[in-house]
């Protein structure tokens, strides 16, 4: 018997390889609970997706609807155009008080001819359903088209908010018996109009493209001004970030030494980029408001702003893209040789370009959902005429999509909170077209090496 076979044990049991003993049992447990953990996060984040957007449409979709009643109004050409030349000098001496009259006129002879009695309901109760933006729609329609003076026309003006909130549920027949801004008798002339199919709900352009309203018109505020603003400011984001990020990025990761300044300068874009956006506002207000005098609530200014809290994500983003490139690039290209700039610019951003685009993209769609610097430099003010067209329109008063939605939410009318709503999924669409974009820019000029 050898020392060997002396020392084994004499009755050690076998241990079969396809039975998991208790340690791999355990180990395969917490596997299974760590895959069920991060299963439960992905679903409590979908389910929270899933609310947030159902409530977000649910109250924001019939903000792209709005009731119109349908009225024959007579425009008397001597009352519209005192001068008879027809001229828009003329027509525009005529405000919107001139124009209300024919509208009262139009909605009694609508009652008159289908025989409409309700108790309680005077003439002046029964004008009131329509808005009192209406005159203003009708006196733009004839400025635009002299020829319809003297002739009886066909014209949608909008509803009441009380009245588009009736056919949308949000106004009751027990909430009017409470509301100073409508009564049971208006919402019983509505549902009669509703049955002659006069008072209908139609796809609300207007949303898209009217300025804001006041208080007392709702149903007439819209995102005109605000979408022109964004674009406006996201123009001028452009402009400036594209090529200063692009510029500051190709220095550092190809032209810089490697020293302590730029190791310096690294971790500072690095933790700008972690600066809350507020700061930025106030840096705004600061330098381009008090110390250059540029206008408050100008696109300019709002560009220049996000410029400045752009900058990093676009330096970071590029820089990655670029350091992405293999090594072997930059050396073959000098090895038949190829300067250092001509190897950067004619091989090295060509292949770093969709990284470069998606960083761009992404800080731009980041760029255009803030609000709290855009506060800061005064484009909460209400604004009602449009900007003018680059580049002097950089610096007319206008809004922005963020800054518009905050607006409306401070309000009291209910409407405006559909109408807030409503601007939330115009700006995930945006948001939403934005990254498609980075996606698709990415797979189009990604190359493999």
């Amino acid at each position: 018997m050898t020392d060997a076979t002396a020392s084994s044990p004499a009755h050690r049991p076998a241990k079969s390889l396809l039975e998991p003993d208790s340690r791999t049992r355990r180990r395969n447990a917490a596997e299974r609970r760590f895959r069920a953990y991060g299963l439960t996060a992905i679903l409590i984040g979908i389910a929270a997706l899933v609310v947030l957007l159902t409530t977000v449409v649910g109250n924001g979709a019939s903000a792209f609807r709005q009731a119109f009643v349908t009225l024959e109004i007579t425009l008397p050409a001597d009352r519209l155009d005192p001068v008879g030349d027809r001229s828009r000098e003329s027509l525009q001496q005529v405000s919107t008080f001139g124009y209300a009259p024919l509208i009262a006129e139009a909605m009694t002879a609508k009652m008159e001819a289908m025989g409409v009695s309700i108790e309680g309901l005077s003439e002046a109760d029964a004008g009131n359903i329509i808005s009192r933006e209406a005159p203003a729609q009708l006196r733009n329609y004839v400025l635009n088209d002299p020829d319809v003076l003297g002739q009886t026309v066909e014209f949608n003006v909008l509803a009441n908010g009380r009245i588009d909130g009736y056919m949308k549920g949000r106004v009751t027949m027990q909430s009017a018996e409470r509301d100073s801004n409508v009564s049971p008798e208006q919402l019983r002339l509505a549902d009669y109009l509703i049955g002659e199919g006069v008072l209908v709900q139609r796809f609300n352009m207007g949303f898209l493209t009217l300025p804001d309203a006041s208080d007392q018109r709702p149903e007439a505020a819209g995102l005109g001004v605000a979408i022109l603003g964004s674009l406006y400011m996201m123009l001028v984001v452009l402009a400036l970030a594209l090529p200063i990020g692009v510029a500051a990025s190709i220095y550092l990761e190809e032209f810089a030494p490697k020293n302590r300044w730029v190791d310096i300068i690294e971790v500072n874009i690095s933790n700008l980029a972690a600066v809350p956006s507020i700061v930025f506002g106030i840096l705004g207000l600061a330098i381009f408001i008090n110390f250059a005098g540029l206008p408050q609530s100008a696109p300019i200014v709002g560009g220049l702003v996000l410029t400045l809290m752009t900058l990093p994500t676009i330096i970071i983003a590029t820089r990655a893209s670029l350091r992405a490139v293999p090594p072997s690039i930059r050396d073959a290209a000098l090895g038949v040789g190829a300067s250092k700039m001509q190897a950067v610019f004619h091989h090295v951003l060509p292949l770093a370009a969709p990284g470069i685009l998606t960083g761009t993209i992404i800080g731009i769609a980041q760029a255009l959902g803030e609000t709290a610097p855009l506060l800061l430099i005064g484009m909460v003010a209400f604004v009602r005429s449009y900007p003018g067209a680059p580049p002097e329109g950089l610096f007319d008063p206008a809004s922005a999509l963020p800054v518009q939605v905050y607006n409306w939410t401070q309000r009291s009318d209910p409407a405006f909170v559909e109408r807030a709503s409503g601007a939330i999924i115009v700006l995930l669409v945006v948001l939403i077209a934005l990254n498609a974009l980075a996606v698709v820019l990415r797979r189009r000029f990604e190359r493999r090496w």
